[in-house]
């Protein structure tokens, strides 16, 4: 038929003739606000759950896993900025979920995305992220400049903020800037109560595998305690991959109720907060442990509370280390590793004692990423391995751990 010449990429069967114009475009209602601690207010669109929410601000420069940091318990306390645009396309399902301590809050506090949320596009997909984030309790927004916020953080650090979503877009402003302004700091607190287990369980599930999904360990071969700080599942799952049976219990078990475990290797796992605030009841257990020269392998939180018994010192970071990006040198080795990291306080390398290796060190930064322990088997790390980045460019730390239970092993025969 005819093209109409008024319209001439308008056809007779398209429905085009007869319609009005469509409406001039117009700005987004205002239904969501990041009120940072300086009285900056950021606008945007609410998603995710209803109401506000107060954290820390953080910049995470992953184009991935979205689902599995918003679900890990080191996040605690903390407002979530992803420098990647696109978060939330592939959805989100019933399988990548970190946390384990379902009772225990979700960890982060709220969710800053660039771009509106898409409908998912991946097959593993089984809800929208939006209703995710809605059912996990999670503040969102949307249609931030993430570049210029995460330039701010750069400049001058993490700010404490308040993340607000209301459908209606009423907010009383002035409120949330003094609540904003009177969060207290990072420093000195111990979040680890809020996210670790409250009583002790066992743990036996393997790696996630193509088509077959989480495996089960059935002959283990090794018995490791982990000291749950804020425990992520994936280092449950490679451990018992390792050969380990695994007994989990609460950041505040005494060393005499771990030793009575009998455990031939003890594990201290990430969590959130200010390691020299969880460090007044766990660094005494973590002694004991190393006095008997158990077995001790430590990541993330855990890392640090090794070396805080050791005697070294931990340090606020600018802008701490977020992301699956980062460049790692094993000194050992003289292996170069993508890691994942996640965190925003870092041992103070020049505090370590004589008996301590620094085996890790940022290229990004020179900051310290790990510690091996030249008189007690021990040793730690500040990444991630278990989260995979490389994809496996770390996972060995999990056989070195094993190598070292096996060789106490072999002298107590």
């Amino acid at each position: 038929m005819p093209q109409d010449d008024a319209n001439p990429h308008a056809r007779a069967d398209d429905g085009w003739q007869g319609r009005a114009e469509p409406a001039p475009w117009s700005e987004p209602k205002v239904t969501g606000l990041l009120v940072l601690a300086d009285g900056t207010v950021l606008e945007g669109q609410g998603i995710g759950a209803t109401g506000d929410a107060p954290g820390e601000v953080c910049f995470n420069t992953a184009m991935t896993g979205y689902q599995e940091i918003l679900t890990d318990p080191s996040y605690a306390g903390q407002i979530i900025t992803f420098t990647f645009p696109h978060v939330g396309n592939v959805g989100t399902n019933d399988e990548d979920i970190e946390t384990v301590n379902m009772a225990a809050s979700s960890g982060v506090r709220g969710v800053i995305v660039h771009a509106s949320v898409s409908l998912p596009s991946n097959y593993r997909s089984s809800r929208h992220f939006d209703a995710w984030l809605k059912a996990r309790g999670i503040v969102g927004l949307a249609g931030i400049d993430t570049r210029a916020l995460t330039a701010l953080i750069r400049e001058k650090g993490m700010p404490n903020a308040i993340i607000a979503h209301d459908p209606e877009g009423r907010f009383d402003i002035s409120a949330l800037k003094a609540r904003a302004a009177a969060l207290p700091v990072m420093d000195g607190l111990d979040l680890v109560p809020g996210v670790t287990t409250a009583q002790r369980y066992t743990w036996d599930e393997t790696t996630w595998t193509w088509e077959q999904g989480y495996g089960r360990q059935e002959a283990p071969r090794h018995h490791v305690v982990a000291i749950d700080y804020g425990i992520k599942r994936n280092i449950l799952r490679l451990l018992a991959r390792a050969g380990c049976r695994i007994t989990v219990v609460p950041a505040t078990t005494p060393a005499e109720d771990i030793l009575a475990l009998n455990p031939d290797g003890v594990f201290l796992s990430n969590g959130p907060g200010d390691p020299a605030a969880t460090g007044e009841y766990a660094v005494p257990v973590i002694r004991k442990l190393l006095d008997r020269k158990v077995p001790t392998f430590g990541i993330c939180l855990g890392h640090q509370m090794l070396g805080l018994a050791i005697g070294a010192r931990t340090a606020k970071m600018h802008q701490g280390h977020h992301g699956a990006n980062h460049p790692v040198k094993d000194t050992t080795t003289g292996k170069v590793e993508i890691v994942s990291m996640n965190h925003g306080f870092a041992v103070d390398p020049a505090t370590l004692p004589q008996t301590a290796q620094q085996t890790h060190v940022s290229l990004f930064d020179g900051s310290n990423c790990g510690i091996a322990l030249t008189d007690r088997p021990a040793f730690s790390v500040q990444h991630h391995p278990e989260a995979s980045p490389g994809p496996q460019d770390s996972h060995y730390l999990f056989d070195r751990f094993i190598e070292m239970i096996e060789r106490e092993k072999a002298k107590a025969a």
